[in-house]
């Protein structure tokens, strides 16, 4: 008889002390997280929104270099083996079309498998995330409608 895989996963969510801008030691403390979940046997690990850059960026998401700094600081990740056997959920911002988002980046063995934008922004009490980010919508035109 063989042998069913297992439908269970083990989660590691992190609550890493980032700064922004900061985007060695960001790398660093996310690093050790993956790290630290591996050895505690996690196969998904979730990380906090836009633990890359850093949340409180404010207006230097405005910024390409902010952007680019960010895609550097991931391909470090990936080249560091950070998703290597663990499905990573990354947060950062993504510059697209023109278009700034706040997104979700998943990787898993060296490969980035899935960017997806926030859809809702915080724009209440403290929070302005309409002005720097952009909420996704389904394009009129796509099938997923």
């Amino acid at each position: 008889m063989a042998t069913r895989p297992s439908s269970l996963v083990t989660l590691a969510t992190c609550n890493l002390n980032q700064w922004a801008l900061d985007f060695d030691g960001n790398v660093t403390r996310i690093l050790e997280s993956c790290r630290q979940a591996k050895e505690k046997g996690a196969s998904y690990r979730l990380g906090p929104e836009l633990e890359i850059c850093g949340y409180g960026c404010e207006d230097h998401f405005l910024e390409n270099d902010t952007f680019d700094h960010c895609w550097e600081s991931l391909a470090k990740l990936l080249e560091e083996g950070a998703t290597d056997n663990l499905l990573c959920d990354f947060g950062m911002p993504v510059l697209h079309g023109g278009v700034r988002y706040n997104c979700r980046v998943i990787c898993h063995n060296r490969k980035v498998l899935l960017i997806r934008p926030k859809t809702a922004m915080a724009d209440n009490g403290n929070y302005r995330e309409g002005r720097y980010f952009t909420a996704y919508s389904t394009p009129a035109n796509s099938s997923a409608n």
